[in-house]
């Protein structure tokens, strides 16, 4: 992949590091790593960052150079793959499997699928997931095929341009049926794991909408505004309708052996095209089975 940008007589670009940092907003982390591996260019000659550009000239950088992911074990498994393209690849994770490596699951995480697939498709690149769910959550993740990617796509998360909503089956009819929780978040005392809702903790928003109502159950649409460790989770707990089956912020259940929870949608820009991107994956069988 390589990005152009030709000089206008309008703009305010000195250098070929004001284009890179002013037009496409190239970290400088990421701007060392483009010129160790001679990634940068002048009109397709290769230039150094502080070299000046005029009218008329195309500054340009490629993302091809090639990047050790020995760290993680490729491990053949089958991919349910929602999107694809030379930017970005984008699954649909089933339940009970995490998303990296661990000290308990080295082998067998959906970065570990995604390692193979990319040694297949001869993509030598590491893993970079955008958004990640809880091992025993489903769902949509991304996986960018670049650096510049995952920072574009970080930065719209950060600017709250990025949506992402997911699906939950909580515990008992909600009085409200929309609205919005906001109740700051904090790691628990003494876990590394659990969080709570704590007044010191960091701004946490969660905006639902109650879909559906059974006997003492409801299918709640989830709209995350921030994007904490656990944050549906810990919110449900602290409004008193917890995810059914959430072991960790309530009880478990006989009726599934996991949170009811699934990232089903997501939407964002492009970072190349500039297009929205909408896309939607259906429940798993374990809770469409329960609806």
């Amino acid at each position: 992949m390589k990005l152009n940008y030709c000089i206008k007589s309008n703009d305010d670009y000195i250098t070929v590091r004001s284009v890179l940092k002013g037009y496409f907003h190239v970290s400088t982390r990421l701007l060392m790593k483009l010129k160790k591996n001679n990634c940068i260019f002048l009109n397709d000659v290769s230039a150094s960052l502080d070299t000046h550009v005029t009218c008329g000239d195309v500054v340009s950088f490629s993302l091809d150079y090639e990047e050790d992911n020995s760290n993680i074990v490729p491990t053949e498994m089958s991919l349910d793959i929602i999107y694809e393209d030379n930017s970005l690849l984008i699954v649909n994770k089933p339940p009970f499997m995490a998303v990296h490596p661990t000290s308990y699951h080295f082998d067998d995480t959906l970065s570990n699928g995604i390692i193979y697939y990319y040694n297949k498709i001869g993509l030598k690149k590491k893993i970079r997931p955008v958004n990640r769910l809880d091992r025993n959550t489903s769902g949509l993740v991304i996986f960018a095929k670049n650096e510049y990617i995952q920072e574009c796509l970080i930065t719209q998360m950060a600017d709250n341009i990025f949506e992402k909503k997911y699906l939950g089956i909580v515990e008992g009819l909600l009085p409200n049926k929309e609205g919005k929780i906001d109740a700051p978040i904090s790691r628990k005392e003494n876990s590394i794991i659990e969080r709570k809702v704590d007044d010191d903790g960091f701004p946490s928003i969660t905006h639902y909408k109650v879909l559906k109502e059974y006997n003492n159950y409801s299918l709640v649409e989830f709209t995350l505004e921030t994007g904490r460790t656990h944050q549906i989770r810990v919110h449900l707990q602290h409004i008193g309708h917890p995810l059914l089956g959430d072991s960790l912020y309530g009880k478990e259940s006989s009726l599934i052996n996991r949170q009811a929870l699934h990232c089903h949608y997501l939407c964002f820009t492009h970072p190349i095209t500039r297009k929205q991107i909408k896309l939607e994956c259906p429940l798993p069988d374990d809770m469409s089975s329960l609806i």
